[in-house]
């Protein structure tokens, strides 16, 4: 199994628990905040990156690639996840330890230009 394919696969089991441990994780230290960021780029990667990957929870579908995306609709919807007004469970677990930053950073990230 290539690399690419088992970090996915290790991403995505990852995603489909933390709606299950979400509240359970501390918040991360003030001087943690950049390793969030990068452990939720991993997260977007393992689902996001994989192209044509459909997901079988909570139902199976088509995980949309967000690279390209508008960054001000990128951050709404993880704005929305986080709140619970959009409801997937792996990203409403994904989006409950991201500060405004992290979730800035994030849609920044995916909505430049595909290189």
């Amino acid at each position: 199994m290539s690399r690419l394919i088992f970090r996915a696969l290790i991403s995505a089991a990852i995603a489909v628990s933390l709606p299950f441990t979400a509240h359970a994780q501390p918040k991360p230290p003030p001087g943690k905040a950049g390793q969030n960021f990068e452990n939720a780029l991993a997260l977007c990667v393992g689902c996001h990156g994989i192209p044509g990957y459909k997901t079988a929870f909570p139902a199976v579908y088509h995980v949309p690639k967000i690279a390209g995306q508008q960054p001000g609709y990128l951050l709404n919807a993880l704005k929305a996840y986080k709140s619970g007004e959009r409801s997937h469970p792996s990203m409403r677990g994904i989006t409950a330890t991201l500060t405004e930053d992290d979730m800035k950073k994030l849609a920044d990230h995916y909505g430049a230009p595909a290189k």
